[in-house]
């Protein structure tokens, strides 16, 4: 069993063995391309997270009234991105056995592969829901293919096409652009449109929901490691994951790339925190 964290996101102080759904945070930078600092993201929401009351007005729920337990950071050996991911696929691997929910927050979005490889082996017949302003299909990054900029092709290697579904997607290479049109990975640029008819499509499978927070516009969130314009307010993504939440069922999820020294008026970091809120009570049926 998994030990008590004692600085733990609020609301989130249930017992390992009461708990549905189980918090982790990934805390690994080392792969970043531009601005580095994702590592602070897990504490620092943590920590801003008790200017936030546990009740939502969006959803009518509040955390008290759920079973969540947040077992702290994993401390991760930065210089060897194997070891990495397989602390992470360990933690991951260990809450869904015992028959809880993961949900990851990092860090980098390298930090997904571990969770997914995890996941996917639990749940051969995994999709992915990827929020994003970035394909992060490239098969490479400057020789290295195990990096943030190619985490969501690596996990297309394990699960295969037609099971991987991107939306908000503003930025990448043409040659990833035109990797997904193959039917690799079904890719929405700039907005969630169509996003009813994948999760019809989906149905009952077991959806993987990963989250990069640079998918919101930079204007609403700053603080983050590559910001590109043109992105969803955050009222739209909320609605979007309110929609997965309530029509797919979740076996687990990851929230990443917050680096809050980048805002330093603490609003993408509020904004971050709000989002784990949602989520948790969103994903708790």
């Amino acid at each position: 069993m998994l030990s008590k964290n004692i600085h733990t996101f609020i609301g989130c102080e249930a017992e390992y063995n009461e708990a549905d759904i189980v918090l982790f945070g990934a805390p690994f930078d080392g792969t970043t391309s531009y601005r580095p600092g994702t590592r602070f993201g897990p504490q620092a929401i943590r920590q801003e997270s008790y200017g936030l009351e546990t009740y939502s007005p969006y959803q009518d729920k509040d955390l008290t009234d759920i079973a969540v337990f947040d077992s702290g950071d994993l401390e991760l050996a930065f210089g060897n991105v194997e070891r990495v991911l397989s602390d992470i696929e360990e933690r991951t691997k260990k809450i869904i056995g015992d028959g809880k929910i993961p949900f990851m927050i990092g860090g980098e979005h390298l930090v997904t592969l571990g969770s997914v490889r995890a996941v996917s082996e639990r749940y051969p017949d995994l999709h992915i829901i990827h929020f994003d302003a970035h394909t992060d299909l490239r098969d490479d990054y400057l020789g290295e293919r195990l990096s943030h900029a190619s985490v969501i092709r690596r996990c297309h290697d394990i699960l295969g096409d037609g099971r991987i579904f991107q939306f908000g997607i503003r930025s990448g290479d043409r040659s990833e652009f035109e990797w997904a049109k193959e039917g690799h990975v079904f890719t929405n640029k700039f907005d969630f449109e169509g996003l009813e008819e994948i999760l019809a499509e989906i149905g009952d499978k077991p959806v993987y929901l990963t989250l990069d927070l640079d998918v919101l516009d930079p204007s609403a969130f700053p603080g983050t490691g590559t910001p590109e314009a043109g992105g969803v307010t955050y009222r739209q993504l909320l609605a979007a994951l309110l929609t997965v939440c309530g029509r797919t069922n979740i076996v687990g999820l990851d929230m990443n790339e917050l680096s809050p020294t980048y805002d330093s008026s603490g609003i993408s970091t509020a904004t971050a925190c709000k989002l784990v809120r949602e989520l948790i009570l969103a994903i708790k049926k």
